[in-house]
């Protein structure tokens, strides 16, 4: 048995299958889509504990789990609603979008830190910071280094070496 194409249907059925592969693509690329905000970023936990998986979805074993509120996080990657992030000690993995905020905090390390009244060494202490301490971050107004931040309702001033949350040269209000 001979089975008989037309012409047209020759010059027809190659687009056909163009057309439905590039459907198929442009699925597979609106599955994958981010925010579109940059990456990397930080963003902050939302709730007081949330799972970290080994893959992006709640098929994925739960591998860690953060019991701290407030605790900054940097996001790496995104895939669909998980993202991928990264604590102050390198540890990574995935963690659903609704358990993040936008909200900018900053956590104490090292040593005890003072917190300064102005953006400068010899300002009026304020406060004294324990290492592993979690405020807000409020603004880096400059790339000079110095940060002002609020924690239990105390205003003052940290330079970006003394806190983990803000980018070496990152600059916002």
């Amino acid at each position: 048995m001979k089975i008989l194409i037309s012409k047209a249907l020759r010059w027809v059925l190659p687009v056909i299958i163009v057309i439905g592969l590039a459907a198929e693509f442009s699925v597979a690329v609106a599955q994958t889509q981010t925010t579109g905000l940059p990456l990397p970023r930080y963003v902050s936990i939302r709730a007081g504990e949330v799972n970290l998986r080994t893959g992006p979805g709640v098929q994925y074993p739960v591998e860690w789990v953060f019991q701290r509120q407030k605790l900054p996080l940097e996001i790496i990657k995104e895939y669909r609603t998980w993202r991928l992030i990264r604590d102050w000690e390198g540890t990574q993995g995935w963690m659903h979008q609704s358990m993040l905020s936008g909200t900018r905090t900053f956590m104490v390390t090292g040593k005890p830190r003072t917190l300064r009244a102005r953006p400068e060494a010899k300002s009026r202490a304020v406060a004294i910071m324990e290492p592993g301490a979690i405020g807000e971050l409020m603004s880096c107004p400059t790339a000079a280094g110095w940060c002002r931040v609020k924690a239990d309702n105390i205003d003052g001033w940290l330079r970006r070496v003394e806190f983990w949350g803000a980018y070496q040269n990152e600059v916002f209000e």
